[in-house]
């Protein structure tokens, strides 16, 4: 291979790497926001059912089903907020929601014993099942949400040191707004493949295979910059 090609060989490996930083991550902070916003949101839930619960503005039973159902669907819309990676890492640690019948048996268990039947509960103590219910579904994994956390700051942490070796290539070149628009479009490339091949991987490997998911997301954005690095 002649000289040039390969310099021009490796520059493009260069670019498809610092593009790869970015897409990581985009797709750390996108799924970070994603938890932090599913724990928001379950949160007010649980406390506006359990208001109106207290204030017998419904029953305990009705804020039990409700915050169940509300707490299944806000997981739905979050997962669909979130990248390739995020939604079949959570479908691999729950393929979905439990009925509000799985919860009450239990909440049961874990407060009278086995034994204990919730038809056999006076209504006071069915009462204290469906409000631990309603508590329990504005709480989320505290492990998973301090892991997201961390991994967020890890993500805006690779976002900066992506801009900064952008910044770096486009102040050490001589035409800088060419410079400029190429990093910018390689690094979108990157990122746009990094989705798409995430996407892909989870229709070929089906859900919660998180592994092949992420492999896919690393090599379609490696390809999607390399290639766009490439063209240029």
């Amino acid at each position: 291979m002649p000289q040039a090609d390969e310099q021009k060989l490796f520059h493009d490996i260069i670019r498809a790497f610092e593009a790869e930083i970015a897409n990581a991550g985009v797709h750390l902070h996108i799924d970070a926001e994603a938890r932090a916003a599913y724990t928001r949101e379950i949160r007010k839930m649980s406390q506006e059912l359990a208001r109106q619960a207290e204030s017998n503005v419904i029953t305990w039973s009705d804020a039990a089903k409700k915050a169940q159902d509300a707490r299944n669907v806000v997981m739905d819309i979050i997962r669909h907020r979130s990248t390739p990676v995020g939604l079949s890492l959570a479908q691999r640690m729950k393929s979905e929601g439990r009925t509000l019948n799985e919860l009450i048996a239990r909440k049961v268990e874990q407060i009278h014993g086995r034994s204990a039947r919730f038809d056999q509960l006076s209504t006071l103590e069915r009462n204290t099942i469906y409000a631990e219910i309603v508590a329990s579904s504005g709480r989320s994994n505290p492990r998973v949400t301090a892991a997201m956390q961390r991994l967020g700051q890890a993500g805006r942490g690779l976002i900066v040191l992506s801009v900064a070796l952008s910044v770096y290539n486009v102040s050490i070149a001589e035409d800088k707004t060419q410079t400029a628009v190429r990093e910018a479009t390689i690094t979108g490339a990157g990122i746009g493949g990094g989705f798409a091949g995430g996407a892909i991987a989870g229709l070929a490997c089906g859900p919660g295979a998180p592994i092949c998911v992420t492999a896919g997301a690393f090599i379609g954005g490696a390809l999607a910059a390399f290639g766009m690095s490439w063209l240029w």
